[in-house]
């Protein structure tokens, strides 16, 4: 009877041991499933993040590039190595007259599929949201088309932290687009003065307000920031 009893003790240690180790390793899966999850939760912020700055970076270079200034507002100087920088050579510019838009305004509008040029389009009428349709999302990041961080501004990417905005691959770091919008002082338009209590009053030369959209997308495949502003021109009234 007492070795009966000895053996039915060592069968129930040995059966609550193997409890033990089922439930230790669901325990130890759990965790590395758990530290897998926080992983891939700080990952992809992370990179939201970072593709955010980028936009804010990019934002931030075209209105730049539309004032010809540096960023410590010093005037743009034109580099001998590099004719696109302050567009010393570019095929269209911002221009500082009224008389020039309408020339602008043609050159691009004759593009084919988009009317954009070196980061300088006209008036958008098709899509708004281009970025949500990938065939046209390529076409507004082919070369020549979108401009990236530094490209006229001669801002180093090498000095920069963020490698969304160094990367100049195809389909991968930041473009920004100007969009050229006439100004109306008076009557009806995408942007107007309307008098009365809704007074809009720009003194603006040349009459337009320029429309930026920065479009990053980050290291994983599914991270895309845009951000949109409107930057109007004006000139000190003396």
């Amino acid at each position: 009877m007492r070795r009966r009893r000895h053996q039915r003790e060592r069968g129930m240690s040995l059966l609550i041991v193997i409890v033990i180790v089922l439930l230790t390793m669901l325990m130890a899966v759990w965790a590395a499933r758990t530290a897998l999850f926080n992983e891939l939760i700080v990952g992809n912020d992370a990179d939201y993040q970072r593709t955010f700055e980028a936009a804010q970076a990019l934002l931030q270079d075209a209105e730049l590039d539309i004032l010809g200034q540096n960023a410590d507002g010093s005037v743009c100087q034109p580099s001998s190595a590099d004719g696109k920088v302050c567009r010393r050579t570019a095929s269209v510019w911002f221009v500082d007259e009224e008389k020039d838009i309408v020339g602008l305004l043609a050159v691009l509008e004759a593009r084919p599929n988009v009317p954009c040029l070196q980061g300088i389009c006209a008036k958008r009428t098709g899509k708004q949201d281009f970025w949500n349709d990938s065939a046209l999302l390529a076409q507004m990041r082919a070369d020549g088309v979108g401009a990236r961080y530094g490209e006229f501004t001669g801002a180093l990417k090498k000095d920069l932290s963020n490698p969304i905005l160094q990367t100049t691959a195809a389909g991968q770091g930041g473009w920004y687009w100007v969009e050229v919008l006439p100004y109306a002082s008076s009557g009806s338009g995408l942007i107007t003065n309307l008098g009365g209590a809704a007074k809009l009053e720009l003194n603006l030369n040349p009459a337009v307000v320029y429309r930026i959209t920065a479009v990053a997308q980050g290291l994983k495949p599914s991270t895309q920031v845009v951000l949109q502003s409107t930057l109007a021109r004006q000139k000190l009234k003396d």
